[in-house]
């Protein structure tokens, strides 16, 4: 009944687009040519050559725009940050298969993949495809989220544009209600939905051109994520919410047996507050693993005049949060992967250069609790900090990404530097670097 669905919901989304789209068959997941291993679940545990799996990652979502060369690729900073990361023990990359949307629009990040439903800049196809390449060949795996709730690369907004609603509010402009007033249509609009899964099957579908490797075949893929922190926005959307993910999962799955699907959601905060919708979302038989996010300062648990003083509360509540999902994790049997946290820098500073005690101290805390969890045998399988900006320079004339600027871990919608670890933060660098030797023994 799900494939039945998604069929017409495809069709439907090929006339809305005004093009023709023709349906022709699946990858299945079992081609002669897979190299290496993939990473599976089993027993609450990623499995590796038979081995449990845990890891340290960050988020690198402008990875596959640095690997490009048109507008924002940097090849040789790509090299660089890549053997940095390695060399630091980073083993998992969290990134964006690309922005939708038209060019020029205000706090969304540039250049865009998808510029129309069905229509992609080849320039950074091929910039995703190098990224996986170097990846591989560093031993690296990546999550790709293919979608995003927020509106710094388009997502749901433009995904309802396409489906014939009116241009998504722009936050910086009409405040935040506004916007997820909009973007909760997303859940309930079967168009716009079929939109988003003909792109899912343009991108899982693909070969790599650099490699020849189908993307259904490449171990260094680690999961397909379904999107970055889906919400319904609404009491109502929340039963549409968790319909609408497990239809996805069930689509990806079956275009590709070979790779695990995670939903990018946020948990308790990306629920309502609901966790028995979280827990119904991560029991679904085709979401691998649970992900989780942490943001003590975007939640409000710390102010920016209390960054310093109010970190032993963000840590003391950030290991209660993490509890609540390791146990859902446990009654599911699945792995949990912490895949996105952050904390500001001293004074709420964005510079380079500016101190970083209090982030220190939480990034310890939640690298400590997966090193215990490791040795207890536990469900808290792995973590990416948000976010690297390793070698970037954000610009010292004014607070906002804009067009020519580095890419750093901050969207452009933030403060650039709020959340980056540069190459700069020594401190902290030694603290994931610490980590990463004891998770991969």
């Amino acid at each position: 009944m799900i494939m039945k669905r998604i069929y017409k919901m495809i069709l439907v989304a090929s006339c809305i687009a005004g093009v023709s789209f023709f349906f022709l068959g699946c990858a299945s997941g079992n081609n002669a040519n897979v190299r290496g291993e993939f990473v599976r679940v089993s027993g609450g545990h990623f499995i590796v050559d038979g081995k449990p799996y845990y890891f340290t990652g960050t988020n690198f979502w402008y990875g596959p725009i640095l690997a490009s060369v048109g507008e924002g690729g940097n090849r040789k900073r790509l090299a660089r940050e890549l053997d940095t990361l390695k060399s630091i023990g980073i083993t998992n990359l969290r990134v964006l298969a690309g922005a939708d949307g038209p060019r020029g629009m205000p706090t969304v990040i540039r250049p865009t993949l998808q510029v129309k439903p069905g229509v992609y800049n080849d320039t950074l196809l091929d910039g995703l495809d190098y990224f996986m390449k170097e990846i591989s060949e560093r031993g690296m795996r990546a999550v790709i989220y293919l979608n995003n709730a927020w509106e710094w690369s388009g997502g749901f907004g433009d995904y309802l544009h396409w489906s014939g609603k009116p241009l998504a509010p722009i936050p910086e402009f009409d405040g935040y209600k506004a916007y997820m007033d909009f973007v909760s249509q997303f859940v309930l609009c079967d168009s716009a939905q079929a939109l988003f899964l003909r792109h899912v099957r343009n991108i899982i579908t693909r070969t790599n051109r650099y490699t020849g490797i189908k993307y259904t075949d490449d171990p260094a893929i680690f999961s397909w994520q379904i999107c970055n922190e889906p919400r319904s926005f609404t009491q109502k959307g929340k039963p549409a919410l968790a319909e609408w993910l497990s239809e996805t999962a069930a689509y990806i799955k079956h275009l590709d047996g070979n790779h695990m699907v995670s939903t990018g959601n946020e948990g308790l905060a990306g629920c309502e507050g609901d966790m028995a919708l979280c827990e119904k979302i991560n029991s679904d038989k085709n979401i691998d693993y649970m992900t989780f996010h942490l943001w003590p300062y975007n939640w409000g648990w710390v102010s920016k005049d209390s960054i310093k003083e109010g970190a032993e509360i963000a840590i003391t509540k950030a290991m209660k949060y993490i509890n609540e999902h390791l146990a859902v994790c446990c009654r599911a049997d699945k792995p949990g992967v912490l895949e996105e946290f952050g904390y500001p820098r001293d004074g709420f500073e964005f510079s380079i250069g500016s101190q970083v005690s209090a982030r220190d101290s939480f990034y310890k805390a939640v690298f400590d609790y997966i090193e215990s969890n490791k040795k207890d045998g536990g469900y808290f399988a792995g973590c990416n900090f948000w976010a690297w900006g390793g070698f970037a320079k954000p610009s010292d004339k004014h607070t906002y990404w804009m067009l020519g600027d580095d890419y750093c871990g901050d969207p452009p919608q933030e403060q650039q530097g709020l959340n980056s670890v540069f190459i700069s933060d020594s401190s902290t660098i030694r603290i994931i670097k610490k980590a990463s030797e004891i998770l991969s023994n």
